[in-house]
């Protein structure tokens, strides 16, 4: 096959400039055509699905080699690495938490690959290195994924990934000692690690088929009791659903082990329950929660009755007990109603419930008695995001982290009878966060919904339309986007940029409501709140279309790709990261089966024509001038497959006319984003950076 890689660069005013197009690489087009219920659809760009053939391997290849081209030729893209190398260079720390008389914490002292985990005897005990993932591989490719300390406290299994992959291998590690044992758990996937007795709990696929361990489908998921000192094969198999493949299964015991809870799911939300009680022996798993229509979270039990956070009956959640013995609707016992704002989380510390809730998309914190009447408010430092909040049952004191826009991630030690709380690790970030503002603001969108938006600047910037300006959004899978700190964020608004962060329809920023209205037949008002948020941005004079970048990643870049095609005159740039851009194919890989429930399948006509009407691959149009685009994905990305941003920029790149570069970006030994190396976040964060500027005609002050 031939690749042409042509570049005639010429530097004027620090900023270089093209004399002719991009020359991009060549890509075959075949046959390959679906009928969809009487509409045939052409599918040329099909065989980038195989990202095991030779032809892939090249072409993505040749496409890096223009990418990496192009950006290297950005004068000030080595000042900008140079300057997040800087910013990010300062430690950090995670939230502490407790087991027995172990308290275990994450480190990283500024620009290492990985955090490293540390314990410690006693909260003023001596710290030792526990597990450091950096040692694991050369290039910090292997990351830490579950930790799971027996109720003994002897023994931790902590679970790894390689690449960003989801696929995940458990290992058990004596605490005292720091000795490894020789148990070792492969083709682990989205499972928990739930101890009971000498053994612990997992879930895992069958090993696939050579070739399909990145792509195939995942199905006929399985949970596993392994038995420390044992054999894999030796495990005892505890469930299993032959007549559903496409549902997943994961085991969590209570804190004492009396109560096995089995979940059961079919999509990302909603999920049934089922209940065995070790006290009676030969007692099997009882159905506690039928079918998938609510989201249930059992938190523990108290004196038997299980203690339950659900949105049955209640769109923004409720706290509620179950007697398994009598686990009709009817029957349950309401501890904390629902109020007006989403309840997110709880935490038994000390003898009191703590509940975390979510209003207008930052938290608010509350102390109750253990019968759920409210006590006091956990007063905040300022609108933001908690997060991280550890401690027993039995404890007094206990951690949580907070953070904002312009507030860096702080540990809080607490104690919870005095609701009185003190810095317990604060970032020292080269920054001054009095340097800069923050403000909510309140949009109407197409339909006339009113939607939040949070926009952050560095104080004393002109409302005269100039700006530089990022907006991001997500608008799906019941996700809240939440006030929180990025050091890569501060390369824009050191620089005089604007950073927006839309709250759309389809996430749970405001409960089950706010969600249903931007999924399946809905999903088009996703991206007309995005759209209006962009011309909320322009009116209100804080930028204009020549200065304007639209971001998001995995289903925000679904999201940006429907904006950029249905919107292409409105933004400057655009940034589909690691998206779902395929939607008539999107279930048919790995685990995207599970995100039906939000999106439809092409398998039935009224959501094939939904999803045919914004699939973001199905709707670039010949002749169109797209905005200057850098697609950014992961060869080892099986959660969101890199084949959709792979077809997806040969499309683009063989319909768009005019002279934005659109560009793919293929990262190597990386996934979807988690357990990603610090050295790939900063390489990749300095191009995003450096493309937004460069294509804006910025040079920033580096």
């Amino acid at each position: 096959m031939n690749f042409l890689v042509l570049f005639t660069m010429v530097f004027l005013n620090t900023q270089c400039k093209q004399e002719q197009p991009l020359q991009y690489p060549e890509t075959r087009m075949d046959d390959a055509v679906d009928n969809y219920f009487g509409v045939e659809v052409a599918d040329p760009f099909r065989w980038l699905e195989d990202d095991n053939s030779e032809e892939t391997r090249s072409w993505v290849m040749a496409q890096n080699e223009v990418t990496f081209g192009f950006l290297e030729r950005i004068p000030y893209r080595n000042k900008i690495n140079e300057r997040l190398t800087s910013l990010w260079n300062y430690e950090r720390y995670s939230t502490p938490w407790r087991e027995g008389k172990y308290y275990f914490y994450f480190k990283n002292d500024g620009t290492q690959n990985q955090s490293v985990l540390y314990v410690r005897e006693g909260i003023d005990g001596e710290s030792r290195v526990f597990l450091d993932p950096n040692k694991m591989s050369e290039e910090g490719i292997i990351s830490l994924s579950r930790l799971s300390v027996s109720n003994d406290r002897k023994y931790m299994a902590y679970s790894i990934s390689k690449g960003g992959s989801d696929w995940n291998e458990i290992f058990v590690k004596e605490i005292e000692t720091g000795k490894v044992l020789e148990d070792h758990i492969k083709w682990v996937k989205f499972s928990g690690i739930s101890w009971q007795g000498d053994g612990f709990y997992y879930s895992r696929y069958d090993e696939p088929a050579p070739g399909e361990e990145l792509s195939g489908a995942n199905e006929f998921h399985k949970v596993y009791y392994h038995r420390l000192g044992t054999l894999q094969d030796d495990d005892e198999l505890i469930y299993y659903n032959s007549d559903h493949p496409r549902r997943n299964y994961g085991i969590s015991t209570t804190d004492d082990e009396r109560f096995v809870i089995l979940n059961e799911s079919q999509s990302t939300s909603g999920n049934a329950i089922y209940v065995k009680d070790n006290t009676t022996p030969g007692n099997g798993f009882k159905n506690i929660i039928k079918g998938f229509d609510y989201t249930n979270r059992v938190i523990d039990h108290i004196d038997g009755h299980l203690l339950v956070i659900t949105n049955h009956s209640a769109p923004r959640y409720r706290l509620i007990l179950i007697d398994p013995a009598n686990p009709a609707p009817a029957n349950w016992k309401e501890i904390i109603p629902e109020n007006e704002h989403v309840l997110r989380s709880i935490n038994l510390v000390g003898g009191k419930i703590i509940s975390n809730y979510l209003q207008d998309a930052h938290s608010r914190a509350f102390i109750h008695n253990i019968n759920g009447t409210k006590e006091a408010e956990i007063e905040l430092p300022a609108p933001g995001s908690l997060g991280g909040f550890s401690g027993k049952k039995d404890d007094n004191i206990a951690f949580f982290s907070f953070a904002s826009f312009t507030y860096p991630s702080t540990i809080f030690k607490f104690d919870v009878h005095s609701n009185e709380y003190e810095p317990y690790f604060q970032s020292d970030v080269d920054f001054d966060p009095a340097d800069f503002e923050t403000r909510q603001v309140f949009y109407t969108s197409k339909d006339g919904t009113r939607v939040p938006m949070f926009i952050v600047y560095k104080k004393g910037i002109e409302p005269d339309g100039s700006n530089p300006t990022l907006l991001y959004g997500y608008g799906g899978f019941n996700v809240s986007l939440t006030p929180g700190f990025s050091v890569s964020r501060l390369i824009l608004l050191e620089n005089g940029g604007v950073y927006a962060m839309a709250n759309l329809r389809g996430g749970g920023e405001y409960g089950r409501e706010w969600h249903e209205a931007g999924k399946q037949l809905n999903r088009q008002n996703v991206f007309d709140d995005f759209i209006a948020a962009a011309e909320y941005l322009i009116d209100e004079g804080y930028t204009n279309p020549e200065k304007l970048a639209i971001q998001g990643g995995s289903n925000g870049g679904l999201l940006v790709g429907a904006a950029m095609t249905q919107r292409p005159e409105l933004f400057k740039v655009a940034f589909p990261a690691v998206g779902v851009l395929d939607m008539l194919r999107y279930h048919l890989f790995t685990i995207g089966w599970a995100w039906a429930d939000d999106y439809g399948t092409s398998e039935d006509e009224i959501h094939f024509h939904n999803l045919y009407s914004y699939s973001p691959l199905h709707n670039l149009e010949q002749g169109v001038n797209y905005p200057a685009t850098l697609i950014t994905t992961a060869d080892h990305d099986d959660r969101v497959v890199p084949a959709h941003s792979f077809k997806f920029a040969a499309e683009l790149q063989s319909r768009h006319e005019g002279d934005n570069p659109v560009l793919i970006r293929v990262d190597v030994d990386a996934g979807h984003g988690a357990g990603k190396p610090m050295s790939k976040i900063i390489e990749e964060q300095t191009d995003i950076w450096s493309f937004m500027f460069y294509n804006m005609g910025i040079t920033p002050g580096y």
